[in-house]
């Protein structure tokens, strides 16, 4: 397998990247410019998919951009850029990039990125996807079993799928699974996060566009659709999708068809279409942010997803097949968590699920002394009951103040009882935490522990925006 080539003049972006792809059986090459990696290209070295940073020293990341797309038209290039730098991300866009990662980036969302570019290029070249490269679903207990039923009742099905689920939960893998385990396994899944892609750019990635569409538009571009035809398209966060590509989403569920952006003929797409969220699509209808003729069109077959604190029992399996996999990755014996450890783990909440537990697991295999873990070997955070995970006792007062008022509204109003408490709950959590910042929501949002995309959406879906902050910072 070729490497996965990074270019970035940061080094501290290089070793994390690299390192991150080792863990997942990925190899990576480094270079320090774009004029490296040109050099290395030209002497007729390949990569699978390349990463590049947009500024560097000598030719840019846009440089390498065009040369790659006027020599290897279907090598996948992700353009990694700043916040500042989106201008840049949308030519990067517009001149044929795969996608772009917005530093600073998460890990998983990264190497999740390469994954399906990686994908990408083996369908391009005829190459089937292997399910060794999907990581399995696993769990015993009686939540995951009835998904695992779900999977099963619909291996024969083209029936739309929503899935619902928390982040961390695995929503890909249950899509990955259902169109691998359908009669469609044999053409492409593609996936999208659509809250990942700046709006400007999202109708383009997904319905493609014309060559002359816009200013930068040098070639014709597949979208998404056209991609993932006769095959799955697994739309992530589609609760966060513009208003106005939800009117155009439905009339490809309605009919399958749609127009290229700057086109004028009907492109005819035969998709299976499943979508995944973590927000309550239902509240969000209505309060008027999602279609609900969409929503409908979307909710043929429900699957949840159970977040990880509702199947504990599935812990020690998880916790096992983690450490044996990353023991793997590193060439080293597997480590064992001590029953007291197990027992602890079980007794944490996991607010990032999965994922969190995964990460848990590495982080063991790498740091814990010795093959048997204990619960001293376990991070200081979850050790000392600061991560959220480890308290669940609320302080009496509080708690009794909650459950009188949940009391009080399942009388008065049943039905409407969880998203208006949710609601003050979030408005009180953001309103603190901007006072305690001036204003500033980046800080804001680092004090509790969440993106400043999502602080921005709460604020707006909140209708907080009588809060002022610093215009420098928000």
């Amino acid at each position: 397998m070729n490497a996965v080539w990074i270019i970035d003049d940061d080094r501290s972006i290089r070793w994390v990247l690299e390192k991150a792809l080792g863990r997942e059986n990925i190899p990576a090459k480094c270079f320090a410019s774009a004029d490296e990696a040109l050099a290395a290209l030209n002497h007729g070295q390949r990569p699978q998919v390349l990463v590049s940073d947009i500024r560097m020293p000598g030719s840019s990341g846009l440089d390498l951009l065009r040369h790659v797309k006027t020599h290897y038209p279907e090598l996948p290039v992700i353009i990694m850029t700043a916040y500042s730098d989106l201008d840049s991300a949308v030519a990067a866009f517009q001149g044929g990039a795969f996608e772009y990662l917005p530093k600073p980036f998460d890990v998983d969302q990264a190497v999740d990125l390469v994954r399906r570019a990686i994908t990408e290029a083996a369908h391009q070249n005829g190459a089937p996807e292997t399910s060794s490269a999907v990581p399995e679903i696993l769990g015993q207990g009686g939540a995951m079993q009835e998904v695992f039923r779900a999977i099963g009742r619909l291996s024969q099905s083209h029936a739309t799928v929503l899935i619902n689920g928390e982040s961390g939960t695995g929503k890909e893998l249950v899509a990955r699974a259902l169109h691998r385990h359908s009669p469609r396994k044999d053409a492409p899944f593609i996936a999208i996060n659509t809250a990942a892609i700046p709006r400007d750019l999202l109708e383009s990635e997904l319905f493609g566009h014309e060559k002359g569409a816009f200013t930068g538009a040098t070639a014709l571009r597949r979208g998404r659709f056209e991609q993932a035809d006769n095959g799955t398209l697994f739309l992530d966060e589609i609760g966060d999708m513009p208003a106005e590509l939800q009117t155009r989403l439905l009339r490809v569920l309605s009919d399958g068809n749609f127009y290229r952006v700057g086109g004028h003929q009907p492109v005819k797409a035969n998709v299976r279409v499943i979508a995944a969220t973590h927000q309550d699509l239902e509240g969000r209808v209505k309060a008027g942010l999602f279609r609900e003729d969409l929503f409908h069109r979307l909710n043929v077959i429900r699957l949840r997803l159970p977040p990880l604190r509702e199947r504990r029992d599935d812990i020690p399996v998880l916790a096992k097949h983690f450490l044996q996999k990353s023991a793997q990755e590193l060439g080293g014996e597997a480590k064992r968590l001590t029953d007291a450890a197990l027992k602890y783990l079980q007794g944490l909440e996991f607010p990032g699920n999965v994922r969190q537990l995964e990460n848990l697991c590495h982080w063991l295999t790498v740091m814990a002394p010795g093959q048997s873990v204990d619960i001293s070997d376990l991070p200081a955070e979850l050790r000392d009951g600061s991560d959220s995970a480890a308290r669940r006792d609320l302080p009496e007062t509080w708690s009794a103040t909650l459950a009188a008022e949940t009391d009080r509204l399942l009388a008065a109003a049943p039905g409407k009882v969880f998203d208006q408490l949710s609601r003050e709950f979030e408005a009180t959590l953001i309103r603190r935490a901007l006072n305690a910042t001036g204003g500033r929501r980046i800080d804001a949002a680092q004090l509790l522990g969440i993106g400043r995309n999502t602080i921005t959406r709460k604020i707006q879906d909140l209708a907080l925006d009588d809060i002022k902050g610093d215009p420098e910072t928000t």
